[in-house]
């Protein structure tokens, strides 16, 4: 089974999200049926809301200093159940979309340590290389390119620089060095 093809992560979220909707209707049940709940949970936000909503709809009407009259408590009973399940439903949402969220940065996170980790891999063998290549032409009296200080860098002239000049000092040194 292959585990990219099947998001299970997604599957679970939307699990969540559509549990969250019975839960939130059990809680308005709840809500509505309890006189602390409905006293304290759900009537103040519910009265809020209305105030403002009504205050908005005044205003885009015209009118400035009307008085909203505050819904009577069986109303606010309902539409406080009404807003506490919508922000139950819009809490799990949320809460899905941030683990979402932390699980991407989490691979993200992951995957440039893993590249980090190749790319030093990478410079370190090519460290190891030119130690073995030094070595190798210390051992056969070769010069060495690699402790040479310039590089070759396109658009720095186009082409890369030559190699150093074997002069008649280094071609005596070469001579006497080869065995015969």
């Amino acid at each position: 089974m292959v585990a990219g093809a099947f998001p299970l992560a997604k599957l679970l979220t939307l699990g969540a999200r559509q549990l969250s909707r019975p839960l939130a209707a059990r809680i308005k049940a709840g809500a509505r049926a309890s006189p602390f709940f409905r006293a304290y949970i759900c009537l103040p936000p519910a009265q809020l809301y209305h105030w403002v909503e009504m205050r908005a709809k005044m205003r885009l009407m015209g009118f400035r200093g009307a008085a909203v009259k505050p819904l009577n408590e069986e109303a606010a009973a309902e539409l406080g159940a009404e807003l506490l399940g919508e922000a139950i439903v819009f809490g799990v949402g949320g809460l899905c979309l941030y683990l979402e969220y932390a699980r991407q940065t989490g691979q993200a996170r992951r995957r440039e340590e893993e590249q980090a980790a190749a790319l030093r891999e990478v410079g370190e063998r090519l460290e190891r290389l030119r130690e073995e290549l030094d070595a190798m032409a210390a051992r056969h009296g070769w010069v060495s390119h690699t402790k040479q200080p310039h590089l070759f860098m396109a658009g720095e002239g186009d082409t890369p620089p030559s190699p150093p000049k074997r002069t008649k000092q280094n071609k005596k040194t070469v001579k006497n060095t080869k065995v015969a």
